[in-house]
C-alpha cells in the first residue's frame, strides 16, 4: 500500500476567509488564475481577493481561462505572472481554471523555457500554488495532474510534471448558484474518477477507502444531482467532498480507459468532459470482476450496469458519430501505458465495446 497527498485541504463553510492568513503566507504577490465570469458570479473571486488583501498581499488577475484550457492560454497566464513578478499562484474555479493555474505555476518558475517543457520533462520546480474549487467534478485541487488542450494534436494531454497545490480551500457555497447542467456534468466526472480508481491495477487499500467513501457520499447527493431536490449548503459541501475523494483517489491510481476515450469527443465534438467520460463507465464496468463491480455500483446506489447506463443517458446524453468513436478507440489502443492500468485483459474488441461501437 502507498499513499501520497501533499496538498493541505480545508473543506468547510467560509474556509477562504477562515484560512486567509495561511493562503497569504504562500507569497507576497499572487497571480490569480480564473475564468471569465463564473468566479465573479459565485463570489469566490471576491472572497479570494478580500482574503489576501486583508493581509497586505498583492495580486494580478488573469481571468481568460476557457473551458478545456489550451497551451496558449497557459502561456498567456505565464507571461502575466512573469511581467507582474508573481511569486505564487491561486487557481479559482473548476478544473479548467485550476489546471491552467498549475501550468502557469510551472512555467513562471521556468520562464526561460518554451511551452514544450510542460510535455518533454518531469519533476520541474513550480511556484507555490493554492486551489479554490467551485465545481464538484475534477478534484484537481488534490491531484498533481493538469490536463491541457493541445491544438497541434487536436486533443487534451496531461502535463508530465506532477503539480500538487500546497493548499486547497473547498467551500460548497460556490455551488449554490451553479446551473444544474454544471452540477450534473461535474458530478458525473467525480463519479467517473471514483469508478476508474476502483477498477484499476494500481488500486490498493488506501485508494479503495477513498473510492468507497466518495461513492457513498455521491449516492447521498443523487437527489440533488437528478434534480429531485433543490441543493442546499450541506448537500453542496457533500458534493464537493465526493469530488475531492475522487481526486485523491486518482492521485494514487490515475484514470483509465473511459477518460482516454473522452478527450477526442470533447475536442472534436464539443461534448463536455463529464458526459464524454460518463458515457463509457457502464461498459467499462461490465468487464470488471463481478464482486468488485457489484460493490462499486451498490455504493453508488445502482442495482446493476443497466441502471447506470440509463442514468447516464437520461442526465447527460451524448450522440457522437461512429467515426469519432472509432478514432478515439484507435487512439487508446495506441497508448500501452493507458491500457496497462486496466486490471482486465484489453484487446481490440473489448476497447471497441467499451467505446460503444
Amino acid at each position: 500500500m502507498k499513499f501520497f497527498m501533499p496538498a493541505k485541504l480545508y473543506s468547510e463553510h467560509n474556509c477562504v476567509a477562515e484560512h486567509s492568513r495561511e493562503l497569504s503566507s504562500l507569497g507576497r504577490k499572487a497571480l490569480i488564475v480564473t475564468g471569465k465570469s463564473s468566479s465573479k458570479k459565485n463570489g469566490s473571486l471576491d472572497d479570494v481577493i478580500s482574503a489576501i488583501s486583508d493581509h497586505g498581499t498583492e495580486y494580478i488577475l488573469f481571468d481568460e481561462v476557457e473551458e478545456n484550457p489550451s497551451v496558449e492560454t497557459v502561456m498567456k497566464a505565464r507571461d502575466a505572472g512573469v511581467e507582474g513578478v508573481a511569486d505564487f499562484v491561486i487557481g479559482v474555479g473548476g478544473g479548467s481554471a485550476i489546471d491552467a493555474a498549475k501550468g502557469a505555476a510551472l512555467m513562471i518558475a521556468n520562464s526561460d523555457k518554451g511551452w514544450e517543457y510542460m510535455y518533454n520533462s518531469t519533476g520541474g520546480k513550480h511556484l507555490p500554488l493554492a486551489a479554490v474549487p467551485t465545481t464538484c467534478g475534477t478534484g484537481s485541487e488534490v491531484t498533481g495532474v493538469s490536463v491541457i488542450t493541445r491544438h497541434d494534436l487536436k486533443t487534451k494531454v496531461s502535463l508530465k510534471h506532477r503539480i500538487f497545490p500546497a493548499l486547497a480551500l473547498s467551500d460548497g457555497k460556490y455551488l449554490l448558484s451553479a446551473p444544474r447542467t454544471l452540477i450534473i456534468n461535474t458530478a458525473i466526472d467525480a463519479f467517473s474518477h471514483l469508478i476508474e480508481s476502483g477498477v484499476n491495477i494500481n488500486a490498493d487499500r488506501s485508494s479503495m477507502m477513498l473510492v468507497m467513501t466518495g461513492l457513498s457520499l455521491w449516492n447521498e447527493c443523487r437527489p440533488y444531482i437528478e434534480g429531485c431536490e433543490d441543493i442546499d449548503e450541506k448537500a453542496a459541501l457533500s458534493l464537493m467532498d465526493a469530488s475531492t475523494f475522487g481526486g485523491m483517489a486518482i492521485a494514487q491510481t490515475g484514470t483509465t480507459i473511459p477518460h482516454a476515450l473522452s478527450y477526442m469527443l470533447t475536442y472534436n465534438a464539443g461534448i463536455p468532459h463529464g458526459p464524454a467520460v460518463g458515457a463509457f463507465q457502464a461498459n467499462y464496468l461490465r468487464f470488471a470482476d463481478k464482486d468488485l463491480r457489484d460493490r462499486l455500483l451498490g455504493a453508488a446506489g445502482f442495482a446493476d450496469g443497466d441502471s447506470l447506463e440509463e442514468f447516464m443517458k437520461r442526465l447527460a446524453p451524448i450522440n457522437p458519430e461512429r467515426k469519432l468513436l472509432e478514432m478515439s478507440a484507435e487512439s487508446v489502443l495506441a497508448k500501452p501505458e493507458k491500457l496497462a492500468v486496466c486490471p482486465y485483459k484489453l484487446d481490440r474488441e473489448t476497447v471497441f465495446r467499451i467505446a460503444n461501437i
